[in-house]
Formats: structure tokens, sequence, C-alpha cells
């Protein structure tokens, strides 16, 4: 094996299990924590496995579909101004800086930290560009939207009534289907990016593993140390909020991925999303005020710009130290 195939298969294996344990959980983490079968659930719940297997349906599908209308590409045109390269020694330390924030909890923007290693400069300052905007337009919507849903529903307070439980819990079934979808669709990218852009059927049997066996991980943490983040906002236990936070993340991100081809940090919107929730909460409850809100809104902002000062690291020392030296 040659070293450029092995920077290409190791590069894909570290960015494919850190995507899937950093940035699936902002899909699948309100799922997670309302159907799992957590001691602190109100609500019966589900095996690990049975979630797992769900899930892997939904990628599977998007996968192999992603690949069979763009001619072999799975990355959805996501990579239409990122052509691809040779894989060096450096575009492989992306994805294993990644997995070590992971493993700390940090959730930082994969989009930046594994795309910024391929990408120009250029390139980079319109995905910044467009996750700020993501991100204040997530919370705008969020904070308008949830002023609305808790003058009508305390999602914590007011318990749904049995006869309503079932179409609650088809309906957050439904929503994480689409939203699982949706986000796939961006962020298959981030792991695309190291492999070529028309994909033989044996390269997608062996990405079809590997996603398979590192969800399945994923599922048997309960989501890992990012999970955290889904937890510790108001109610997110409770199915109707994770319905209702599925529902609005979907069509804010198919609304961005209409706009333009551009990649973008869906870990932003993401965090902006819950970021609006939270205020609107915290804006209407008496007992939840900001001075508790903004800690934990902090947190999660600090934590993003330390993934994004990383990102910009790693590109102005490809672009600017290793290839102008000749140390790739």
């Amino acid at each position: 094996m040659d070293l450029t195939l092995l920077y290409m298969v190791v590069g894909f294996i570290l960015a494919a299990y850190s995507v899937v344990a950093n940035d699936s959980v902002q899909t699948l983490g309100p799922w997670i924590a309302c159907n799992s079968d957590h001691p602190d659930n109100t609500e019966p719940g589900f095996h690990w496995r049975t979630l797992w297997l769900s899930a892997t349906a939904v990628l599977l599908f998007t996968l192999w579909y992603g690949w069979y209308i763009n001619g072999g590409d799975i990355s959805f045109g996501r990579l239409n101004q990122i052509p691809f390269q040779e894989v060096r020694w450096y575009h492989a330390t992306a994805p294993l800086v990644l997995l070590l924030l992971t493993r700390v909890g940090v959730p930082v923007s994969t989009s930046f930290l594994v795309l910024s290693a391929f990408a120009s400069t250029f390139v980079l300052e319109k995905m910044l560009v467009k996750s700020i905007i993501g991100y204040a337009l997530a919370a705008i919507v969020a904070y308008s939207i949830w002023l609305i849903v808790e003058r009508v529903i305390d999602e914590k307070a007011d318990k749904v009534p049995e006869t309503h439980k079932i179409y609650w819990r088809v309906g957050s079934w439904a929503t994480t289907a689409f939203l699982w979808y949706t986000w796939l669709s961006h962020d298959m990218a981030n792991i695309a990016v190291f492999l070529p852009r028309a994909l033989s059927v044996e390269w997608m049997l062996f990405i079809s593993v590997v996603f398979i066996v590192f969800l399945g991980y994923t599922f048997y943490e309960r989501g890992g140390k990012i999970q955290h983040i889904v937890l510790e906002k108001t109610g997110t236990r409770y199915v109707r909020s994770a319905t209702l936070i599925n529902l609005v993340y979907a069509f804010i991100l198919m609304f961005f991925r209409e706009y333009n081809d551009i990649p973008m940090s869906t870990t932003w919107v993401f965090v902006g999303l819950l970021c609006g929730r939270e205020l609107a909460i915290s804006t209407l409850m008496e007992n939840y005020k900001f001075k508790y809100v903004f800690p934990i809104i902090g947190r999660d902002f600090l934590k993003m710009m330390l993934g994004l000062i990383v990102s910009v690291g790693i590109v102005l020392t490809i672009h600017y130290v290793i290839i102008p030296n000749n140390l790739h």
C-alpha cells in the first residue's frame, strides 16, 4: 500500500469516527435523550441497539442514494469548490485533532477542522461567513418560535396526555429521520473529502461497514461526552421538545443547503438553535432567568471558538509553513 492510499484510508477512518461521534449527536442527540432506556427518562425507552439499527437504515439510504444520483459522489455537491487532492500526512492530522477534542466533549465544527486542511483560505472565509449567518439565523428563529411555543405549552411541566403520546413518539421518530437525512447530505462532505469523487461499489461497501460500526459505538455510549451539551438544555429528554428541535433544525439546514454549495458548520447552527431556545424559555419562565442561561451559552460559545482557532491554525500552518517549505 503506497503512502497516499494509506493516508487516504487513515484520514477517512479518523474523520468517519470523529464526524459520527461529534456531529451526529447534534442530529440524534434529542432523539436519543427522549427514546433511550435511561433511568432519568419518564417514559419507557428503547434499547440502544434498536435506536442504532434505525439510525443505520437512514444513514445507508442517504449514503447509497447520494452515490447513485451524483455519479459516485457521496458529498451531495458540497465539495464542488474543493477539488480532490492527493492526500498527505497533514490532511490526516485534522480528523485526529477532532477526535481528541471530541473525547473531551468540545463541540467543534467538523467542517472547519477537517475541510480547512483541504480548502483554500478564500473558501474557508466563505465557510466562516455562512456559518456565522447560520448561527445567528438559527438563534433568532428558535427564539421567535419558542416564545410562541412556551406561551402555549410548558414543555417540562405540562405532561403529554396519554392519548397523545403515541403521536408525539411517532413525530419524534419521523422528524429525526428527516433531520438525519438532511444533516448527512450536508456533512457527508467532511468525510468524502478524503476520497475520490467517484467511488466504486467496493469503496461504498467498505464505507458502509465503517459507518455502521462507528455509529453502533456512539449509540452504545449513548451519545458520548457531546451528548451532555444536549442534556443540560431545558427539557431535551421530553419527546415534544425533541420533536420540535428536530423539525426546526431540519428546515434551517434545508434552507442553507439550497442557498449555495459552500460547506458550513452545522455545529454552529445547532448550538445557535439551542441558544435561542434557552433564551426564549428564560424570557418567559420566572424560575429560569438569564443568570442561569448565560453560563451555559457562554461555555458552548467558547468551545466553538476553540475549535475555530484550531481550524484556522491548521489552514495557516499548511498554506504558509508546510507547503512553502516542501514538508509534505
